[in-house]
């Protein structure tokens, strides 16, 4: 036999929402609370992880549109640079790279290059706006992975804080029933074992 009670007995599903002499005014709040917390939920996970993932794709859409590529000169052979030790480059080596901006100027700083360019040899580097060598921003393909990603975080984050959010004011508005069951019952209790006692 199910444990489930017909639907007689709980008024089903949706019960708060029809008039009835035993549904109280909690019973509509919470009816109300419930449906704000399965809209915000659902749509406000959503709409959170798109608006993660939008931030994510704008600033990296931001930093390439900052930057642009020059033809750079070595200065020296990569032999005589220091070694690259971290991030996704090691086995690449530090050398002095000199460009000409467009306004004519010469630059010079450090770049990254393979150990067995020569001294004279050319290379594409980053530089933005005041000519100063920056990382190679992050491709359109590699941004938008990173944008899917930050919108996969985001939005279950977003949903369960409402969610749980949700479940405490249910539970305040629980003990708020219960705490009005038991004055009621203080009230009618001793009236129907009065009444209970003097029948028969």
């Amino acid at each position: 036999m199910s444990g489930t009670k017909p639907a007689h007995v709980t008024g089903g599903p949706f019960w708060r929402w029809r008039r009835s002499p035993l549904r109280r005014r909690s019973d509509v709040v919470e009816a109300w609370v419930v449906l704000a917390v399965w809209t915000v939920t659902l749509l406000g996970g959503l709409f959170a992880g798109w608006a993660a993932g939008a931030a994510v794709d704008h600033t990296f859409a931001e930093r390439r549109a900052a930057l642009h590529v020059v033809s750079a000169e070595l200065t020296e052979n990569a032999t005589h640079g220091a070694p690259v030790v971290t991030g996704y480059d090691e086995g690449k080596v530090w050398v002095t790279v000199r460009w000409t901006a467009a306004d004519g100027a010469t630059h010079t700083g450090l770049a990254e290059a393979d150990p067995a360019a020569t001294a004279g040899s050319r290379l594409q580097v980053w530089v933005d706006h005041g000519e100063q060598l920056a990382a190679q921003p992050t491709s359109g393909s590699e941004a938008t992975l990173d944008a899917v990603a930050a919108a996969a975080l985001v939005a279950p984050l977003a949903a369960t804080a409402a969610w749980g959010a949700g479940r405490l004011l249910r539970s305040r508005l629980m003990r708020r029933r219960l705490a009005e069951w038991e004055a009621e019952w203080q009230q009618i209790g001793p009236q129907w074992r009065n009444f209970s006692g003097g029948k028969g």
